[in-house]
């Protein structure tokens, strides 16, 4: 079974070095310029998949949440433009403002935490992830139809 199969029926990791694992192994997957996007209640690891990626693509910066900035950008193998939408509340006007197009230096990877909050998704998406808590305190990552 292939990892995108596997995601679609979903998958439990236990700690975060299992998400990022995880992570780093979906990013030998994305197409050379990709879209992804992780919807998820807080706390249940969307900046942690994020570092995967970010691992995998060779870069060694410290990969937080740009919850007041809005979006990072880190270089690597790809540049990875890590978006926190969660303050934009359905403000679609917001991508031009910020003109975060003018950062996507090809080849990207785009990954938008509470997606959901920009309204009108601008671009086309690759993979659209969901993350939650189970009750175990376990993370469960499924992709979303």
């Amino acid at each position: 079974m292939t990892l995108l199969e596997r995601l679609k029926s979903g998958i439990e990791t236990s700690t975060a070095t299992e998400t990022i694992e995880l992570a780093k192994e979906l990013e030998s997957i994305l197409p050379e310029e990709s879209v992804l996007t992780l919807e998820g209640d807080l706390g249940a690891g969307k900046t942690t998949f994020i570092k995967g990626i970010a691992l995998a693509m060779g870069i060694q910066d410290v990969i937080t949440s740009p919850t007041f900035n809005i979006f990072n950008t880190y270089r690597g193998t790809k540049t990875l433009l890590h978006m926190d939408a969660y303050r934009l509340e359905g403000d679609s006007k917001i991508i031009d403002e910020l003109m975060l197009e003018d950062f996507m230096t090809p080849p990207y990877c785009l990954a938008i935490e509470w997606p959901g909050n920009l309204g009108e998704m601008p671009w086309p998406v690759d993979l659209a992830l969901s993350l939650s808590i189970l009750p175990n305190r376990h993370h469960w990552i499924q992709t979303v139809s």
